[in-house]
Order: C-alpha cells, then sequence, then structure tokens
C-alpha cells in the first residue's frame, strides 16, 4: 500500500508524475495509478502534465495587480497593446510584433511589471526586408530595447515592397517579442475576456441610457 497522504505529497506539491513516483518508491508505475485511482485523487490532463514537466519548478511567473494609477495606465495598455497587435494564433505563447520601439518597451514593461518575467526569458524575432542591414537592425534593436542578441532567433528575410513609407517605418525590421507559456497566454486572454465583458455591458447600458459616459466625468 501507498498511503494517502505521501502520493498527494508527491503528485501535488512536489509535482512528480507516477513513473516518477515509482521510481522513487520503488514500484511499479501501475501500482502508483491504482492507490491513486482508489483513493479518488485526481490526476493532470495530458496538457498539464506536459506543462508540469516543462516547468518542473512551478510557473515562472508571478500575477501582480496594479497598484495605483500609474500601474493601471501600464497595465490597461499593455493589455490594449496586446488585443490590438498581438498574435493570437498561438495558443502556447504570448507574442507582439511591431516596427515601434517604444510600443515594444511598454509592452515588455507590462509583461516584467505585472507577471515578473525576466527580460533574458524573453525571445524575440526580426523580419526584414531583403535590402535592411542585418547587422545595423540587431544594433538598433538591442540599444532601443535593452536587450541581448542572442535572444534573437535567426532573421527572416521578405521581398522588398513597392515604394512608399515602408522603408521609413520598417527600416530596422519589425521585430516581434515572444514568451512561451501556455498557462501565462491564457490568463492574459481570460483577463481580456472580462474586459470585453464589461465593454460589451457598458455599451449596452448607454444604449438604454442614450448617453455615453466619459472618464472622469459624473453621470
Amino acid at each position: 500500500m501507498i498511503p494517502e497522504d505521501l502520493l498527494k505529497d508527491l503528485y501535488y506539491s512536489k509535482r512528480k508524475s507516477s513513473f516518477e513516483i515509482g521510481e522513487s518508491l520503488g514500484c511499479s508505475v501501475h501500482k502508483v495509478n491504482y492507490w491513486m485511482d482508489k483513493f479518488q485523487l485526481v490526476r493532470r490532463s495530458q496538457s498539464e502534465a506536459t506543462y508540469v514537466k516543462k516547468n518542473p519548478n512551478g510557473d515562472p511567473f508571478v500575477l501582480r495587480k496594479p497598484g495605483s494609477v500609474d500601474e493601471g495606465v501600464l497595465y490597461g495598455l499593455g493589455l490594449g497593446l496586446y488585443w490590438g497587435e498581438g498574435t493570437k494564433a498561438s495558443t502556447c505563447a504570448i507574442r507582439l510584433g511591431n516596427t515601434d520601439p517604444e510600443l515594444l518597451a511598454q509592452f515588455i514593461n507590462f509583461l516584467c511589471h505585472f507577471y515578473s518575467l525576466k527580460k533574458d526569458t524573453l525571445h524575440f524575432s526580426l523580419q526584414l526586408f531583403h535590402d535592411n542591414n542585418v547587422n545595423e537592425s540587431l544594433d538598433f534593436w538591442c540599444k532601443s530595447l535593452r536587450i541581448d542578441r542572442r535572444q534573437f532567433s535567426k532573421p527572416v528575410f521578405s521581398p522588398s515592397q513597392s515604394k512608399g513609407t515602408y522603408k521609413r517605418k520598417a527600416r530596422y525590421g519589425v521585430v516581434t517579442v515572444q514568451f512561451n507559456n501556455t498557462k501565462l497566454r491564457k490568463i492574459i486572454s481570460q483577463q481580456l475576456a472580462k474586459i470585453a465583458q464589461l465593454v460589451e455591458h457598458v455599451i449596452g447600458n448607454d444604449e438604454v441610457t442614450g448617453s455615453i459616459p466619459v472618464l472622469g466625468s459624473e453621470r
């Protein structure tokens, strides 16, 4: 028999898999699973097990709520940038690409401040046109965002566009900042969904009252 308290400690607290528990106790994984089922201990799904395997020390982020007006502005700005500019196709990463270094810097500040991410854990990709200079572009972005070249993947080149404003706007290419974490991606998506519901509720009330609220004004 494997004591229930021991199973809970190894599986939930120490985040070991059934196989790892079997190895540490010198028994088969089938015996571990038998007693897990016997005690009706809920096991992780395949996706949860994969997440735990990739993050054996727990979540690589810590949630922090805005505690001041200035923090509230940064929080709203960060969520707004991701809502409008972020890549939603990936369910396992937070990604946002742009040509504006100030915009990207604010988004990075948002991630680091409210989720306690370390800047050196962020990954960057660079999309260039064939007439962009690689070294000049990398130097520009590393200096502007205060990051290391080693955080960049190999630059991707796209055909140069026709004459226009693209050369001014994309002189140093398009940079995408990325943090790979399924759980944090889901949390931010849920936060955006709550905001969307709030906006929908406010708009619905405005349709009833016929008025439009203005921040800082009394209704």
